[in-house]
């Protein structure tokens, strides 16, 4: 027959090492406000591009300040306990 063993059993709260979770976590997480950051800029240069009669001058102007604001906002700050 089928052993089953308990999976549960395994996980002691507080006593195990999560350390490659927590930084697969920050990958994902880094990975996904920075593509988002990288989609609204490229967005906000093609949108003005593309459906005003604006120009390029004023496509590539708008996205470096969408692209400055958003990098200001997002960037990594220091820890508060420093």
């Amino acid at each position: 027959m089928a052993d089953h063993h308990d999976s549960h059993g395994e996980y002691k709260h507080g006593e195990m090492d999560i350390s490659q979770h927590q930084h697969s976590y920050d990958l994902f997480a880094n990975l996904t406000k920075w593509g988002s950051f990288h989609l609204a800029y490229l967005l906000t240069f093609l949108v003005i591009l593309t459906c005003t009669q604006l120009g390029l001058l004023a496509a590539v102007v708008s996205a470096v300040v969408v692209a400055g604001v958003g990098f200001f906002l997002l960037r990594k700050k220091p820890d508060a306990s420093h």
